[in-house]
């Protein structure tokens, strides 16, 4: 007969299992501390000796790391997605920009349309509520913060498709974004212009995902990422035209004188 005696479970290897699935499914984020150890055992209804067991298991794994007189954290296990040669090549060359941008545009698309199709209630009220924030932050004029808003604005529609893979991965994207590898996210936070097609282009995101229009949301992530695109070779084009003019005024000044 293919039966087998049940074995009981140690407690340790059922916490780890579920710090594990927070990590996989990107609750507990990278860097983020985890609680004291008294408290976190009296959430998870174990020990600490169970506790620190699986803790010691999740470090050997590389998941957790700890830091002296800190605490436990997150470790950073989307350091390693791209290597440091790849990310210098990446900031060295404007291709690799609009590469970036275009695979932003496939993928956000795929997300936004899953997020209007899978997302839980529970799910829009958190895009929501990140969406209220950049409303407020517009309001205050406000580069950074909006600039850091609308990363995780984008992040929050990702985390509602309900995609581990694409999620992980896009959060590897997006920090290389707010290391500001591929453009500097705030210089387009700061014309005002800008600042306010921004905001009509993310409530637009927000009205279809809220309205559960897996096409419109689609087509709005889309249409603002093709803003953004623009935006940024039309500032390329004006940089390059005053590092012209300023030649020419150089050279003027030298030859009046």
């Amino acid at each position: 007969m293919p039966f087998r005696k049940i074995q009981p479970e140690k407690l340790s290897l059922a916490v780890s299992r579920q710090i594990e699935l927070l990590i996989l499914r990107g609750i507990l984020r990278p860097g983020e501390r985890l609680p004291a150890e008294r408290d976190l055992a009296e959430r998870l209804g174990v020990s600490r000796p169970s506790l620190r067991e699986a803790v010691a298991e999740l470090q050997d794994k590389g998941l957790l790391t700890s830091r002296a007189g800190a605490g436990i954290y997150v470790a950073d296990v989307l350091g390693g997605a791209f290597s440091p040669a790849l990310v210098r090549l990446f900031s060295a060359h404007d291709e690799a920009v609009f590469d970036y941008i275009s695979f932003r545009r496939d993928m956000e698309g795929l997300a936004a349309e899953r997020a209007a199709k899978l997302a839980s209630d529970t799910d829009l009220r958190v895009i929501q509520t990140v969406f209220d924030k950049m409303e407020a932050a517009h309001a205050k004029r406000n580069p950074a913060d909006e600039a850091r808003l609308d990363a995780d604005f984008h992040l929050s529609i990702i985390e509602a498709s309900h995609n581990i893979i694409m999620l992980h991965m896009m959060r590897s994207m997006y920090q290389l974004l707010r290391e500001g590898v591929f453009y500097n996210r705030q210089v387009m936070f700061k014309q005002r212009t800008t600042r306010d097609m921004l905001l009509d282009q993310h409530r637009a995101i927000n009205d279809a995902l809220q309205a559960r229009d897996p096409a419109a949301a689609r087509a709005a992530v889309e249409a603002h990422l093709t803003y953004v695109e623009r935006a940024l070779a039309d500032q390329q084009t004006a940089d390059r035209n005053e590092e012209i003019a300023h030649q020419r005024l150089d050279h003027e000044k030298l030859r009046r004188t």
